[in-house]
């Protein structure tokens, strides 16, 4: 097991149960694959530095996990699926 650190940016116009709605899905698509959520911080709406799908701000969001390497790709292509988010990136923590 490994610790990563995950950030997400979501569409800045989502309601809190919409928000909740994913963040509950990005948790049980980490612990169904028998990883561990150890920590998820909202940084709130932020202005980004360019244009995402028309957008000048987004909504980040800061998952610190725990979980096997392989896991990695399968929580990739779940959040590419994913309409509201907009971008993210999986990096490996310290």
């Amino acid at each position: 097991m490994r610790n990563y650190e995950l950030l997400v940016v979501l569409q800045p116009d989502l309601d809190e149960t919409a928000l909740n709605e994913i963040l509950t899905k990005i948790n049980n698509w980490v612990t169904e694959a028998g990883g561990k959520v150890e920590k998820t911080d909202n940084w709130g709406k932020r202005r980004m530095a360019y244009h995402i799908r028309k957008q000048r701000e987004g909504l980040y969001v800061l998952f610190l996990l725990n979980m096997l390497p392989s896991v990695t790709n399968d929580l990739e292509r779940n959040l590419r699926f994913l309409e509201p988010v907009m971008r993210h990136m999986i990096t490996l923590a310290e």
